[in-house]
């Protein structure tokens, strides 16, 4: 069985387990209250004193076991009473980061100094905000702790893979970055092959923010979303979209990503896996090595390219877990998300992916059919598992070294050329990214009830461009990077609120596309530079073990003993 098949499996057994034994899960209990400050809650000793109050230290996440359930009636804004939770009896234990921040003892001084690990009970108030259409949305909503518990102990699993994988990143970048610019020995061809590759990428970005927002505008999203779902979604996901909009307050100026590209420490950004800092350094140090003496710089890229074969070996190690790894990661993905998230976000999310596949068959099928000259089902065939292993991880740069080998052993692209092309890719070329925030935008602007102009729509092509560019530099890129396309076009920031519960998930399908896109950038280089391309078929797969993810553990380890 293939590689991508196996993933395939993985991903299908871990969507099950999500959506049947996720925290979320409709068919298990919900007995659970997990809030992200337990300080923000109001929880009491006793529900009728507001005295009684816990003296929580704020920041501090808590688990909340539900014990017993208070209701009482109240009336909604047609007139209509209703029977809802108001308050909740919940236990929960004391952690030691809940009493190391306890300062000055006041906790435990009103739980009558109760030990490390016991447990308390309080009274959690139910908030029950009211409807313009009638009824209530209620606040906070419990998860189930059977399913809390299992994606908990299958995180790990989704971890080590994720580590593993990660852990190539660095030295085979730099390694066949070093290589691939030392084998070219003309700076000319390096500047050529780096201004190409930008100006498409910038291209393709562009082109991918345009079709989101042509595919929102034709069907809508913001209109199928109920006022009740709308509340809902603004009550739980609320306080992270404040985070997200504080980090994009701080994010770095275009100006500010551009100089960071040039490391003060060139160790320091190997230690820290800075890509864009890597990628400069390596092409410095690759073309210095062709300005040495005749012979000189041969030890040096001999060492170098021995240490991107070995992780190339290392990267076949890793995939053999990787249909563990992606099932650990899909259950957690989808258990969190939950039934009742993705159903109210339905259309958006279809509509989102509606843009992706318009992007990878119009835009990349254009790409790869017309300058590539290959057929794009050959293509997409070829690319598979780095689509796969992007797809399950959301991360461009997890997917890095599985697009690396994919490139050159499915594709037939030199090394010369994939180990400058997809780095970059990896960092700048977001387009996957770049059209859902042209679709979130408009979705949160419909939402509102806002008409946006032909100006506003420009400044998110605009905004949404730069921001794929500069997303480098700002942690958690997507949300952060759509939190300032959403100002720049005057769009409330508090709408991302709305579309947190499904980032995740849409997360994984942009990636998905990200990635196609680097590749196909990657086929089209190669071209230009006068390679012609051999793609891999299943049978030339299974006949040479050398070529390709089937076969290249099969050699019998040998012992390597120093000169």
């Amino acid at each position: 069985m293939q590689i991508y098949t196996k993933i395939l499996i993985g991903m299908a057994v871990g969507a099950v387990v999500g959506l049947t034994l996720g925290p979320n899960s409709s068919l298990l209990e919900k007995d659970l209250y997990k809030v992200s400050d337990g300080a923000a809650v109001g929880l009491r000793l006793d529900r009728n004193e507001p005295d009684s109050e816990l003296k929580l230290p704020r920041g501090v996440p808590l688990e909340l076991r539900h014990v017993e359930t208070v209701e009482g009636t109240v009336t909604d804004s047609t007139g209509a009473t209703h029977t809802v939770p108001t308050w909740v009896k919940v236990r929960f234990r004391l952690s030691e980061r809940l009493l190391l921040r306890d300062e000055g003892g006041k906790l435990a001084a009103q739980l009558g100094n109760k030990k490390l690990g016991q447990s308390v009970e309080a009274w959690l108030p139910i908030s029950a905000e009211p409807l313009t259409g009638g009824g209530f949305t209620l606040s906070p909503m419990p998860v189930s702790a059977l399913g809390d518990s299992i994606v908990a102990w299958a995180q790990p699993i989704g971890k080590l893979f994720m580590r593993l994988i990660k852990m190539v990143i660095v030295p085979l970048v730099f390694a066949s970055l070093l290589v691939g610019v030392a084998s070219l020995g003309d700076v000319r061809k390096l500047g050529r092959l780096g201004g190409k590759t930008l100006g498409l990428y910038m291209l393709t970005t562009a082109v991918a923010v345009t079709i989101g927002l042509i595919v929102a505008h034709v069907f809508q999203p913001g209109s199928f979303i109920a006022e009740a779902d709308r509340a809902a979604l603004l009550a739980q996901f609320g306080s992270a979209a404040e985070g997200k909009s504080e980090a994009a307050a701080m994010a770095p100026s275009a100006m500010d990503n551009v100089l960071a590209i040039i490391p003060l420490n060139p160790i320091e950004s190997l230690a820290s896996g800075n890509m864009l800092q890597i990628i400069f350094f390596a092409v410095i140090l690759g073309v210095a090595l062709t300005m040495l003496g005749e012979g000189e710089g041969k030890p040096v890229v001999n060492f170098f390219d021995r240490i991107q074969n070995a992780m190339i070996v290392v990267i076949h190690m890793v995939m053999a877990i990787a249909p563990y790894g992606v099932a650990a990661l899909v259950a957690e993905v989808v258990g969190t998300s939950g039934f009742s998230v993705l159903k109210a976000l339905l259309v958006y999310g279809l509509v989102v992916v509606a843009g992706l596949a318009l992007q990878a068959t119009l835009v990349y099928g254009g790409l790869v059919k017309v300058l590539a000259r290959m057929p794009l089902i050959r293509f997409m065939k070829a690319i598979r598992p780095a689509q796969l292993i992007a797809f399950s991880t959301s991360s461009s740069s997890a997917a890095l070294p599985v697009s690396m080998e994919c490139a050159e052993e499915n594709l037939g692209v030199s090394n010369s050329v994939s180990s400058f092309v997809l780095p970059l890719g990896s960092t700048v070329n977001m387009d996957g990214t770049a059209l859902y925030q042209g679709v979130a935008a408009i979705f949160i602007a419909q939402v509102f009830q806002m008409d946006l102009t032909l100006g506003d729509q420009l400044s998110i092509v605009l905004a949404a461009t730069m921001a794929s560019v500069g997303a480098a530099g700002v942690p958690g890129a997507g949300m952060v990077t759509l939190a300032m396309v959403l100002t720049a076009a005057g769009i409330p920031q508090v709408g991302l609120a709305l579309i947190l519960g499904m980032d995740r998930l849409l997360d994984m399908f942009r990636t998905a596309v990200n990635v196609t896109g680097d590749l196909a950038v990657t086929s089209v280089m190669a071209v230009s530079e006068g390679e012609n391309l051999d793609p891999l078929t299943p049978e030339a797969d299974k006949a040479d073990p050398d070529r390709g993810f089937e076969g290249r553990l099969d050699h019998d380890p040998k012992p390597v003993e120093p000169d």
